[in-house]
């Protein structure tokens, strides 16, 4: 009988543990290169919904100040074996982030499935540019979140005390503008300004159709070439010089990520009447201009008259899936990217910051509401890449070592912009030393 008692009461203290071990949650870490409450904030609140919806799992998502922090955590955490489920890399680290084995495509990881725990990827709702960018060799890479792209916005006020009545559309119509505002008696110190970020380099001579490397800018097989000290090329320095020649173009010395806070501080003190920035930003330029009283108009970024406008480029972030977790955390992850970017929680990602809507279906749940027609700023950057001819150069490039290449760009930006050097010797100088790099990465990384 004693024997017996033991038995049940050991049954019924395995019985007591058994759910306790079916209820624990799986872990499933996701990293992003964001530390605001607006863009942290909505992720975290995102992954709080979805813990709630599917308790199986338990996402956790962790900030950091920015792209390039969480490019070096990520290397750190896979020699130390300790990578998440989830990271977010920046557009130009897609070579980077295919190189390095971290990561497993998105294609491979769904196989021949449409949807995961019930949730559908429905990747064929992905607007047309975002879809190009991350489609390497027929598959998607990684699944996109944070897209913009490079637009203009101006001081209506400004321009229209100047008599301009439209914002410019072309390198000429801002140089007619700056003239007319420049005259003013209450003109602002400059006219306008732009980052000293590689990427709206590469804008410009994307929308002339030129491209940033050979090979099909990377996509037909592997950059071991940067060719952007092109006529193309050169006509962004020549034009940004002649700007600043002229007393037009406010240029501060930042470069790279330094630069956007100097942009930011010269629009909203109206130091400038038009700037060069991200879509990304377009909820906050719209009410610096309300906190301040002018009016924020945005608009598509200005272009080269003499050779036309092709398109633009995306720019932003995806959302990468790291390669060898464990079947249940890997499931978890793929869900979870599903629900994050489905129509609904895209169309509100774009209200709260301003990135592109990447579905469809999210910008015609966002046109139904109204929200366009309430909220003209925030349908430009859609517009402009729905507007794009997908070309070679307008899908971007695709190559190793680009956030240092970008360096050496926004370095003979600089040059240019602050001694007498002639803007082709410059660009070439770069070139040639971009291809150094490229080179050396090749040689380290290339099959």
């Amino acid at each position: 009988m004693l024997k017996f008692k033991t038995l049940v009461v050991a049954l019924l203290a395995l019985l007591a543990v058994v759910p306790a071990f079916a209820q624990d949650a799986v872990d499933v870490k996701v990293w992003i290169a964001f530390t605001d409450a607006g863009r942290l904030g909505w992720a975290q609140e995102r992954a709080a919904e979805f813990n709630g919806l599917f308790p199986q799992y338990n996402v956790t998502v962790e900030g950091y100040a920015n792209y390039e922090e969480l490019f070096a955590a990520t290397a750190l955490a896979a020699e130390q074996n300790s990578l998440p489920a989830v990271v977010q890399y920046f557009e130009v680290a897609t070579q980077v982030a295919r190189d390095s084995g971290y990561f497993k495509s998105i294609a491979e990881a769904l196989g021949d499935r449409a949807e995961v725990n019930g949730l559908s990827f429905n990747l064929d709702d992905i607007i047309g540019p975002v879809a190009a960018y991350y489609t390497l060799d027929g598959q998607f890479t990684s699944m996109p979140w944070n897209t913009s792209s490079a637009i203009w916005f101006s001081n209506m006020t400004i321009l229209n005390a100047a008599g301009v009545d439209a914002p410019p559309a072309t390198w000429g119509e801002v140089e007619a503008a700056c003239e007319k505002v420049m005259a003013l008696d209450s003109a602002p110190e400059y006219c306008f300004t732009f980052p000293n970020h590689g990427w709206f380099f590469e804008q410009w001579l994307a929308q002339q159709n030129a491209e940033f490397a050979n090979n099909g800018n990377g996509r037909d097989a592997r950059a071991t070439e940067v060719t952007f000290a092109s006529d193309a090329g050169v006509a962004v320095l020549a034009w940004l010089d002649d700007m600043a020649q002229k007393g037009y173009l406010y240029y501060s010395g930042a470069q790279g990520g330094a630069s956007w806070s100097t942009v930011d501080q010269a629009f909203s003190s109206q130091q400038v009447a038009m700037t060069a920035y991200s879509s990304s930003d377009t909820a906050v330029y719209t009410q610096v201009g309300v906190d301040n009283g002018f009016e924020v108009l945005a608009s598509f970024l200005p272009y080269n008259d003499d050779t036309g406008w092709t398109g633009n480029l995306i720019g932003g972030a995806s959302l990468w899936l790291v390669n060898g977790l464990p079947t249940e955390v890997e499931d978890g992850a793929l869900t979870f990217l599903a629900f994050m970017t489905n129509t609904e929680n895209a169309a509100t990602w774009h209200q709260t910051t301003g990135y592109i809507a990447i579905r469809t279906s999210a910008n015609e749940l966002l046109a139904g509401e109204g929200w366009f027609e309430t909220n003209p700023n925030f349908s430009v950057a859609a517009d402009q890449l729905s507007a794009s001819t997908v070309t070679s150069a307008t899908r971007g490039a695709i190559l190793g070592a680009f956030p240092a290449i970008r360096n050496v760009v926004t370095a003979a930006v600089d040059t240019v912009l602050l001694t007498d050097s002639a803007p082709a010797d410059v660009l070439a100088q770069a070139q040639a030393d971009a291809n150094v790099i490229l080179e050396e990465y090749n040689l380290l990384n290339a099959e």
